[in-house]
């Protein structure tokens, strides 16, 4: 017979286990329930099969290095091998301990929870999710603002897709899959970013130290931030540590040892604006890939996402020719930014030419005003002109560009209105390489810094393209028989059309009235005779060559088109010159080669256009002709002061006013052009010494050309451009030209 004791030792233990087992046959009850759909849908066989990952797309040289990345998350996919086992070991140790051992749910952790921190409240025992519930937490995120109940469902879903998760993949993939997702902030989405991002390395090469600062992020990537909470960063990496000596993946000796090592970052945050080719890289995203998405569909017939897809795009740009461009193109305009500076403080409306009226310069940078983000912000808040002037007339904090620095930007306080004018008063400068066989484009720099000066002056910007329009003039001349001995008077010429007359002016008259050959009349740049072939073959007929050169601009068929007043794109100027390089043949210039989905299959191939614009004894011919202009015209100082003496063919341009600055120069293996001048076509030099292209442009190339050269890895050539495969019925030895023509005179194109 039972005693009152016994009696009620029997009611507090049917309570006890009351209270214990009926939470778990409640918990019992609900895992089915959810796993049986009774709570909401699950993840599909096919959506567990193919989790929704959004992947960076990269953007690859032609060497193989990777220049960019177009993404929402910054994120790369790895496998599992070139993951450090420090990582792998890492994480085990710090976050699910029986990792290899459960089927995604870990019941002796769960228990651990229900008694030491929901019974007895304590805090300190840990929690229960391991790594797959987490991973799972990750592929189907929670709903915000949900009920205590919804938050218990919602923990047992992640339980059911664990199971699920483990029995569809390996081990070795879920932790690849989780540490590709992982959010590790500061724009660096999965291990490959964060350990670029954060010690410039690859996850293959991190130290057992820097795997534990990492691995340490994943418990609050916020708190244990390495850049801005290193003392929270520094302990949590040595726990990371030590619980890698409790679980035996490293010795007392080791742990004792790192734990001591300073935290130590490399830390390189990732700017879309930063790194190289920055204008090559917003042309192919907001240009080419647009377009190309836009026409390209995945196997469900959606369009694919430069954003989330992950393509990788491989693209003809050279990494080595490209620094040497941007390092060309920053070192002459560094150079003649100062000089232009003092120009500006004898203008009465600068940075303005003097010819500009104040009520003018108000115009312009009013215009600017309009275009600006700050403008369309403030008009769509419905502020009214004169707030709007107010705003732009009051100083405020802000970074503007600078060349007095390595980061090239200053913090200061000035008005939005000062900070146009002071953008206006920057030298600008595109450049553009192509490999003129293959039309693949070597190195494109559309201006001198992306974060400040966001437009391209490579293929959006046309510009007048002043006296490198000449050799398609000359070219005409050439296929019509003439040959560069053939000589011309450098004398006045009018020409009427349309009820008008024009005559040209030479800008070096130092020539004038005498007899000129048109080898030495290209290399000097003569207007007179540039215009008389022009009357003489018709506008018309020069643009004809111009199109089969690969040039689709609008160009009026005017007279004065001989000076290059047409406008246009530097890329299709430097495309058209490739043509003579490559024996008449124009080959479109290129960028992309071909591009891959996240999984490495070919997606496409781009093949450039090619057409027969010249025959190959016209097109060398003008290449000699071309040479005259670095030989002894007015590229003439690639010679006597930048001493490259190997066979150089090219053509400078200079507009009116000095407004904009060509040279585009030719080798064998590389056609390569720069353009300079100001945002403004108002705002320019006020004389020839730092205003010409022979100044502006030509030593950009003459710098980027000589560190190509210097890069033994590249073999690019010095020598002599190839002959055409028949012999040369054009006379190219004037002495031999002169004694067998009776006559010097060219006095028949005038008549």
């Amino acid at each position: 017979m039972d005693t009152p004791d016994k009696k009620r030792f029997k009611i507090y233990l049917r309570v006890f286990w009351a209270l214990v087992l009926f939470p778990l046959l409640m918990l019992v009850i609900l895992t089915a329930g959810t796993a049986s759909g009774l709570f909401g849908k699950l993840p599909s066989f096919e959506e567990l099969e193919n989790p929704q990952t959004y992947l960076a797309s990269e953007v690859y040289s032609s060497d193989g290095q990777m220049i960019g990345k177009y993404y929402i998350q910054n994120r790369s996919q790895i496998q599992y091998k070139d993951i450090s086992p420090y990582v792998i070991n890492g994480l085990v140790a710090t976050e699910d301990a029986r990792f290899f051992d459960h089927s995604g749910v870990d019941l002796r952790s769960l228990f651990r929870v229900f008694f030491k921190t929901i019974l007895v409240h304590k805090s300190s025992s840990g929690g229960g999710s391991t790594i797959t519930q987490q991973l799972a937490k990750m592929l189907f995120p929670r709903e915000k603002k949900m009920s205590k109940f919804h938050v218990l469902i919602q923990k047992i879903r992640e339980w059911v897709i664990a199971a699920r998760l483990e029995r569809q993949y390996s081990k070795e993939e879920i932790i690849t899959m989780y540490l590709n997702r992982f959010d590790f902030i500061n724009n660096a989405v999965g291990i490959q970013s964060a350990s670029r991002i954060y010690f410039s390395t690859t996850p293959d090469s991190l130290k057992m130290e820097q795997a534990a600062v990492l691995v340490g992020m994943e418990k609050n990537p916020t708190l244990f931030n390495p850049v801005r909470k290193k003392a929270n960063s520094l302990d949590r990496r040595n726990v990371v540590l030590f619980q890698m000596k409790t679980y035996n993946y490293i010795t007392d000796h080791a742990y004792d040892s790192l734990k001591t090592i300073p935290l130590k970052l490399k830390f390189k945050p990732e700017n879309p604006d930063d790194g190289l080719a920055s204008y090559f890289r917003e042309y192919l995203r907001d240009n080419f890939m647009r377009k190309w998405c836009d026409t390209h569909l995945k196997p469900d017939g959606t369009r694919y996402d430069i954003y989330r897809d992950g393509l990788k795009i491989y693209t003809t740009i050279d990494s080595h020719l490209q620094k040497y461009a941007e390092d060309a193109v920053e070192q002459n305009c560094k150079y003649l930014q100062p000089y232009f500076f003092k120009e500006l403080k004898l203008r009465k409306n600068p940075p303005f030419d003097f010819r500009i009226t104040k009520e003018e310069s108000n115009n312009l940078i009013e215009e600017s005003v309009r275009r600006s983000d700050r403008y369309v912000t403030l008009k769509e808040a419905g502020a009214t002109d004169e707030d709007i002037i107010r705003v732009f007339s009051t100083p405020v904090p802000m970074t503007v560009f600078t060349w007095k620095n390595s980061k090239h930007s200053i913090d200061t306080v000035m008005s939005p209105i000062d900070s146009i004018r002071l953008a206006k008063s920057y030298l600008q400068c595109g450049f553009t390489s192509i490999d003129p066989h293959t039309g693949y484009i070597r190195a494109w720099v559309g201006g001198i810094d992306h974060r400040f000066f966001k437009y391209d002056h490579v293929k959006v910007g046309k510009r007048q393209v002043g006296s490198t329009f000449k050799p398609f003039i000359y070219t005409l001349a050439v296929q019509n028989g003439y040959s560069p001995c053939y000589k011309m008077p450098n004398v006045p010429i009018t020409i009427n059309y349309d009820n008008q007359s024009w005559t040209p002016k030479n800008a070096d008259t130092n020539d004038d009235g005498r007899m000129m050959s048109l080898s030495e009349a290209l290399a000097k740049s003569v207007d007179r005779i540039a215009a008389a072939l022009t009357q003489k073959f018709t506008p018309q007929a020069v643009i004809k060559v111009v199109r089969h050169m690969g040039i689709e601009d609008k160009i009026d068929a005017v007279p004065s088109l001989c000076l290059g007043t047409c406008e246009i794109a530097e890329l299709d100027m430097v495309g058209a010159y490739c043509t003579y390089a490559n024996k008449g043949i124009w080959v479109e210039p290129t960028f992309v080669t071909h591009i891959e989905d996240r999984n490495g299959r070919v997606l496409d191939q781009i093949k450039p256009e090619t057409s027969e614009a010249l025959n190959q004894q016209d097109a060398y011919v003008m290449l000699k002709m071309m040479e005259g202009v670095v030989e002894s015209g007015t590229g003439v100082r690639l010679r006597y002061k930048y001493k490259m003496m190997n066979p150089i063919a090219g053509k400078t341009g200079t507009t009116q006013n000095c407004s904009d600055g060509w040279f585009i120069g030719i080798t064998p293996d590389l056609v390569s052009g720069c353009w300079a001048g100001f945002e403004d076509r108002a705002v320019h030099f006020e004389n020839m010494e730092y205003g010409q292209g022979a100044t502006e442009a030509l030593p950009v190339w003459a710098y980027y050309m000589q560190k190509a050269y210097d890069d033994k890895s590249l073999n690019i050539t010095q020598g002599d451009f190839e002959r055409p495969d028949k012999p040369i019925s054009i006379e190219l030895d004037c002495n031999k030209y002169k004694e067998e023509n009776n006559t010097s005179s060219g006095e028949e194109l005038f008549k």
